[in-house]
């Protein structure tokens, strides 16, 4: 279990995607192979690829957390993880900005 009451605040990087007609099963393959890289960066948590309400499931919101700011901002050094991302939003028709929140309180439990 890991619980966010630490002196560093975890960060999120929230991301809305529109998918494309036709394109929602390579986006999601196209995420699940981005979730191996970011396994294994430093200070990655959590990765959640949320499916939106629209009865075509072409919306997707990506929430990703990390230990701290500084690690998240090593990983836009980090070639292999844009080389995914840039295919992941190759599926898009659109995307929204990335946007950064402290993570106020969390738990995260092991099943």
């Amino acid at each position: 279990m890991l619980c966010a009451d630490r002196e560093k605040p975890m960060i999120a990087r929230i991301t809305r995607f529109r998918v494309r007609p036709g394109k929602v099963e390579e986006f999601t393959a196209t995420a699940e192979s981005l979730m191996a890289t970011m396994g294994k960066l430093d200070g990655f948590r959590l990765l959640l690829l949320l499916q939106g309400e629209d009865p075509d499931g072409r919306d997707a919101i990506s929430i990703s957390v990390w230990d701290s700011a500084e690690h998240l901002k090593s990983v836009e050094n980090d070639q292999m993880y844009y080389a995914g991302l840039k295919t992941l939003m190759g599926c898009c028709e659109s995307f929204s900005p990335m946007h950064q929140h402290e993570v106020l309180k969390s738990i995260f439990t092991n099943p």
